[in-house]
């Protein structure tokens, strides 16, 4: 099973310079997280003093990467060499926990002549 290169995962529909030989279906990738207690306690100091929030800004991040490994981890193993269609979802499943969720359409490509 060969890696999936990052330039093989877009959101639009098509990549340049290559075609489509065989779309093998929806892949996705998610993780489920929620917030510490010295976390919460950690931004709430942060809010005082108002900007970006560091803390949540780390969490959302590493949620987001999670999903898409593991989306990129299920499309390899489909056999596809790059997702197209990739798209983000997140949603409160609880009172301080989130889910976040990578989904694209799972193909191989291959040069166009």
């Amino acid at each position: 099973m060969a890696a999936l290169a990052r330039d093989r995962v877009t959101t639009a529909n098509e990549i340049a310079g290559t075609r489509i030989v065989r779309h093998l279906g929806i892949v996705r990738g998610i993780t489920v997280r929620s917030r510490s207690v010295i976390g919460n306690f950690g931004a709430a100091l942060q809010t005082l003093v108002g900007g970006n929030i560091t803390l949540f800004t780390e969490l959302c991040e590493r949620a987001r990467g999670d999903a898409y490994d593991l989306m990129v981890q299920h499309a390899a193993e489909m056999g596809a060499n790059a997702i197209i269609a990739m798209r983000y979802d997140a949603n409160e499943v609880a009172q301080g926990v989130t889910e976040v969720l990578a989904y694209g359409t799972a193909v191989v490509v291959e040069p166009a002549r």
